[in-house]
């Protein structure tokens, strides 16, 4: 007798109990938490808005702003920014902060590099991000995708800068990171997400040292090549444990750091432990710059892609004022 559940993707044994227990462990019935006043943000409402949605829609793409129920969607889409996700709506992983869905993902589409490079032209957008799901049923983890996606906006958008936000690549080749890099983006992010303390929680299909090592690699790799990763708070973690995940940042030559709110998506996620307020925010913050990142976005609403834009030109400008001190 069938039980109706869909099967579990191909995955490692690890992850694959990782999955199961996701998918069969019933949604707590949770009261509804109340956000602060800071955190509140008003309803889309704009034609631009309306307009970036149509266009997802025609091109067939899928946008982490919509899929992680991003806060920051309504400013965003009515500036006609969008972080734009590729490899399909459906991980192969279930995070207990991620409301993006998890299942067996459909096969990888062909058109979605030249899909991506039309929405960056029709938005003449001057940096667009590219984020993906987790594929763990591909063999590079979907890394192929990435560099066709980077090359089609270079033949299509030449002048637009390109920032990806991958994910982990666990027990993938190295070649497939490689490939990206090679590919040649602007900015490479991967996020860290929370202290390792929290991991087996919170991120239990990925593990904390190996997504450093991934952004070391890449700065060892491609020292031009601006370097980012991001942190939630409000999910259980002390303050200490987030000053040694800076430390462990820079150690691997990470150039930005943003800090956001962690926000439940559903009652099934993981709950929200506390609502960190602007002034600690703040506080992260300059303890952060004294460590030597080059740039530092932490507030309630920083999001990894949030003003990426205006964020690189800062990267940039940082870079070049770090440079001339030290008479290069």
């Amino acid at each position: 007798m069938r039980s109706g559940r869909k099967a579990a993707p191909h995955l490692a044994a690890g992850d694959r109990g990782v999955y199961l227990a996701a998918m069969l462990t019933p949604p707590a019935v949770l009261p509804k938490q109340r956000k602060p006043d800071w955190i509140r943000v008003k309803a889309p409402t704009s034609p631009n808005f309306a307009q970036t949605r149509k266009l997802m829609r025609d091109l067939n793409l899928a946008t982490v702003c919509e899929e992680a129920a991003c806060p920051n969607i309504g400013e965003c889409w009515t500036k006609k920014h969008a972080t734009v996700m590729i490899l399909g709506d459906t991980c192969t992983r279930a995070c207990a902060f991620c409301n993006v869905k998890t299942g067996m993902p459909r096969a990888v589409d062909p058109l979605e590099p030249e899909h991506v490079a039309t929405a960056a032209a029709e938005m003449g957008l001057e940096h667009i991000v590219i984020t993906s799901v987790d594929r763990d049923d591909l063999p590079d983890g979907g890394a192929a995708q990435f560099v066709k996606v980077i090359q089609a906006l270079r033949r299509t958008t030449p002048n637009t800068t390109i920032e990806i936000l991958t994910p982990d690549f666990r027990n993938k080749p190295d070649s497939a990171i490689e490939a990206i890099v090679a590919a040649g983006p602007d900015v490479y992010n991967h996020n860290l997400e929370t202290v390792p303390r929290l991991y087996p929680t919170i991120r239990p299909g990925a593990r904390y040292y190996a997504s450093l090592r991934l952004l070391e690699k890449v700065k060892r790799d491609a020292p031009h090549i601006f370097t980012k990763s991001g942190v939630m708070v409000g999910l259980g973690e002390q303050r200490l444990e987030v000053h040694q995940v800076m430390d462990d940042m820079r150690s691997a030559g990470i150039d930005f750091l943003t800090m956001g709110q962690y926000l439940q998506p559903t009652p099934r996620h993981a709950k929200v432990e506390e609502f960190v307020t602007p002034d600690a925010f703040k506080a992260y913050a300059a303890i952060a710059r004294a460590k030597g990142f080059l740039l530092v976005a932490a507030s309630p609403l920083t999001r990894s892609s949030y003003h990426a834009g205006d964020d690189f030109k800062k990267m940039q400008a940082a870079r070049a004022e770090q440079l001339a001190r030290a008479g290069r």
